[in-house]
């Protein structure tokens, strides 16, 4: 039975994955290393794919529900800033490349998790979905986390990175076990098997994880930051100015 909370949680899918997806981007010919420009791109390319999965199930249940016209395209691109239910992390700067692996770690590990729950729900298309992008994001999980290892256990420089990067990031982690109404799995319970996943990587970057601090959160609710209006400014201007332009 299609109901909102469907249609819900697989824009917050869509939305979370589309603008991490645009934050990444901005690395693309700026990367540190040839190799590692071209990794982060072929990342950012899978969460692009994965997004565009979601908001085709969400135009198709949109569709069916409300009798409207919407498309992959009209979803990401004429929906406004307090319409977007992505995660709050996933619009905060790039920062150096540290924060920027930080937050994928962090993000893949949760997503990783979730996903494993997702491809077994009862709705056959998310299922289906979470199946195909499991094999991308177990790839994003180990490139970051080498990451993290690599920096964290590295130079003096590199290890201070990483930490100035944990205490930026860390409040905004908490919004993913944040229970909602329009959970499609509860995610409390997958709190445990991240902070594990998140201990063993840190363990052998020479990390630790911050005590007690305020969580962020908001953004499911289209309660977000103050960056996320200029990346949908550049995002989607292109289309607001020419509606419908096709390459």
């Amino acid at each position: 039975m299609i109901n909102q909370k469907t249609i819900n949680a697989t824009l917050h899918l869509a939305d979370t994955t589309l603008i991490l997806a645009q934050k990444n981007s901005e690395w693309c010919a700026h990367g540190p290393i040839l190799e590692q420009d071209i990794a982060i791109t072929n990342i950012t390319l899978d969460l692009i794919g994965q997004s565009r999965m979601f908001y085709q199930y969400a135009a198709e249940l949109i569709n069916e529900v409300e009798n409207k016209n919407e498309t992959e395209d009209t979803l990401a691109y004429f929906r406004s800033e307090r319409e977007f239910k992505n995660f709050l992390i996933a619009e905060l700067p790039n920062g150096d490349w540290a924060q920027t692996i930080l937050r994928q770690f962090f993000f893949s590990c949760f997503h990783q998790l979730l996903f494993e729950k997702l491809q077994h729900i009862e709705d056959k298309q998310i299922s289906a979905i979470a199946v195909k992008s499991l094999k991308e994001i177990n790839y994003h999980v180990k490139w970051s986390s080498e990451w993290v290892i690599r920096l964290g256990d590295g130079t003096l420089e590199s290890h201070s990175r990483m930490v100035k990067a944990i205490e930026i990031l860390w409040p905004y982690t908490g919004e993913f076990f944040n229970a909602e109404e329009n959970d499609l799995i509860e995610v409390k319970k997958i709190k445990s098997n991240w902070i594990q996943k998140i201990e063993a990587v840190f363990f052998e970057a020479n990390l630790l994880i911050p005590g007690n601090v305020f969580m962020q959160t908001g953004g499911k609710q289209g309660i977000h930051t103050e960056h996320l209006g200029y990346i949908l400014t550049e995002m989607q201007s292109l289309q607001r100015a020419y509606p419908g332009l096709e390459w």
